[in-house]
């Protein structure tokens, strides 16, 4: 697992702390002069491979409220990016925080705009991260902090404010549904308990009267205000603070804080750096202030650990493929081997009982031919059920014709021999005569002949073949017996056959 550490950067210094499961141990304190940035460096190249993220308390800290249209994509990202400008000129270190949409005018956009105006503080330390390579996830400030602060201590309101001790001096925010509006640094020049008390009142009065002169709040408006102090500094500073106004103090215990928040290293004063450090690692904003540039070596290390968790999964994949394949290699060698046992014993009884068989006199070679030549025999005999059925459902339908004789044979057609069945035909052939009714025309028996045929051709698998008209159609002779009424009442004798392939 990726080690983390935390840098936390104030006006005059940079602190190291490496954060392992709610511990945060130091590991260097570094000037911000020539000694302490050579020391930093040296710092970094020894953890090249750690995941660092910067957590900066200054007082170069701006903020804006803007509104801008509903827009989506590369639109809404250059109207931030020119509001950003517009603001917070100078400086590369901004983000902006949405704070939702109106629900009455075209559902416009309410922006929150940060910035740390003084990026010339920032530079040498950054310029030291990028030389070293380490990996760098953002840099985010103490007053983005505030609101997540109060969520894990279950504080929620929907304006307050939040008083806080860093750096020999108070980290003053104003917080509206968690998120941080507003956020100054006031310098204590007491730093004894009493001197601390007495500034965390005066500065909460003095930031009220300011809210109230830029209209953030009103006159009449009741506002909480949560001090995190240390817990021999409570009686104090519940002494210095009681209510005033429109101002409820309520004073957090720190060591309380730390253990509902899960840090197993609580803060020793009153300084709540350990506090803000242990937010930033537990529950990193989505928000921060860096670019591109110093975060580009972290997107690398994102990119090669994505590379890492695919190659493993494929990996784990391949060896679960691999477990299955030899499995199931094992098995058919299993069955296979199975296989071989029963055949030897099969072969064995066939041996016990083939020994008890009557000898026949001839190989087995000769008696396996014979029997293959039965089979296709036997395959091959046919019946004339197919063409009597077809002959007995014409004739059904047609009781003017009298059956006189089925000739049915297998072979080619116009031989009498069946020698070769392969390939051959079977063929029936049929005679009957017409009983023509009273006064009966030659057209109508032809046509009851023809009726007769186009009955026997419904079957598409045979083939009709006329042998003998009812009458003489010869072209060259005249039709006989079209004016003999005598001649027309005989019987007229016809004969068909009926050809049906025989697969091979």
């Amino acid at each position: 697992m990726t080690a983390r550490r935390l840098l936390y950067l104030n006006t005059h210094r940079l602190s190291a702390y490496a954060w392992r499961q709610g511990r945060l141990l130091a590991e260097g304190v570094f000037e911000n002069d020539d000694d302490g940035l050579t020391q930093f460096a040296a710092y970094l190249k020894s953890h090249r491979t750690s995941h660092f993220s910067l957590l900066a308390n200054v007082a170069e800290e701006g903020h804006a409220l803007e509104t801008i249209p509903f827009l989506q994509g590369s639109d809404r990202q250059a109207l931030i990016t020119r509001k950003i400008g517009q603001h917070f000129l100078g400086t590369p270190l901004a983000a902006a925080f949405s704070l939702g949409y109106e629900k009455d005018k075209r559902k416009n956009e309410k922006l929150l705009i940060s910035a740390l105006t003084n990026p010339a503080h920032f530079e040498p330390w950054l310029q030291r991260i990028s030389a070293a390579e380490v990996p760098l996830s953002g840099i985010y400030s103490v007053a983005q902090l505030g609101g997540q602060l109060l969520k894990k201590l279950d504080l929620a309101s929907s304006r307050c404010l939040l008083l806080t001790m860093q750096d020999h001096s108070i980290r003053e925010s104003y917080l509206v549904n968690g998120q941080t509006h507003f956020s100054r640094m006031a310098p204590i020049t007491d730093s004894s308990i009493a001197g601390i008390a007495s500034s965390f009142g005066a500065e909460a009065r003095k930031l009220h009267q300011y809210l109230i002169g830029q209209r953030l709040i009103g006159r009449d408006e009741a506002l909480p205000v949560f001090i995190v102090a240390y817990p021999q500094a409570i009686p104090a500073i519940e002494k210095a603070c009681p209510d005033h106004g429109h101002l409820s103090f309520s004073i957090l215990d720190s060591q309380v804080a730390a253990h509902k928040m899960g840090l197993h290293t609580p803060p020793e004063d009153n300084r709540c750096d350990v506090l803000f450090l242990h937010l930033l690692a537990t529950a990193t904003p989505r928000q921060q202030f860096a670019g591109e540039a110093p975060r580009h070596d972290f997107l690398l290390a994102q990119i090669r650990q994505g590379i890492i968790a695919a190659g493993l999964i494929a990996l784990f994949g391949s060896l679960l493929f691999s477990a299955k394949e030899i499995y199931d290699a094992y098995t058919l060698r299993e069955e296979a081997q199975a296989l071989k046992v029963s055949e030897a014993d099969l072969n064995w009884r066939y041996q016990e009982i083939s020994a008890t068989f009557p000898q026949l006199g001839i190989d087995n070679e000769t008696l396996r031919r014979l029997t293959t030549r039965h089979s296709d025999l036997s395959w091959q005999q046919r019946q004339p059920d197919s063409a009597y059925r077809l002959i007995s459902h014409s004739l059904s339908q047609m009781p003017s014709i009298t059956l006189e004789s089925i000739d049915w044979k297998i072979g080619l057609q116009g031989t009498s021999t069946a020698a070769s069945i392969e390939g051959s035909e079977e063929i029936t052939t049929v005679r009957g005569v017409i009983l023509p009714q009273k006064n009966a025309t030659t057209r109508q028996i032809l046509a009851t002949f023809e009726q007769f045929v186009t009955l026997l051709r419904e079957n598409p698998d045979y083939s009709i073949n006329v042998l003998q008209q009812p009458f003489d159609m010869e072209s060259e002779r005249a039709l006989r017996g079209g004016n003999n009424e005598d001649e027309n009442a005989q019987p007229r004798p016809f004969s068909v056959e009926i050809i049906r392939k025989i697969g091979p």
